[in-house]
């Protein structure tokens, strides 16, 4: 026997690479107690994963977005907020989603406005 059988052997690499969204999308299903690998979601869920996306303390990942408003929008975002105690981001997505969540006709119609 030579020394050259005392080598020790490299062990194969058998993981799979997975990209950061994926593990943390796999992550968030095994905390909620989903199987990660059928990834089936119901109604229910996304409207739960929804609601937690406009939480800002959840696991949602936020970006960071910079844009210019009107002193007069500034102003009522402003009291809003101080009304009912929410924040303005939390204000700013709900308002999004629900503009989104109409049609393009009514989209087109409140764009018109101003």
């Amino acid at each position: 026997m030579s020394l050259t059988d005392l080598k020790r052997k490299k062990p194969k690499d058998t993981r799979v690479k997975v990209s950061v969204d994926d593990f943390i999308e796999d992550a968030n299903k095994y905390a909620l107690g989903l199987d990660a690998s059928h990834g089936q979601s119901n109604i229910a869920s996304n409207t739960q994963e929804f609601l937690r996306g406009l939480d800002k303390k959840s696991t949602k990942i936020y970006r960071h977005a910079t844009f210019t408003l009107t002193e007069k929008s500034i102003s009522q975002l402003d009291e809003i907020a101080k009304v009912s105690k929410v924040a303005k981001s939390k204000i700013l997505r709900i308002l999004i989603d629900e503009f989104y969540q109409q049609s393009s006709t009514e989209q087109t119609n409140l764009l018109a406005r101003k």
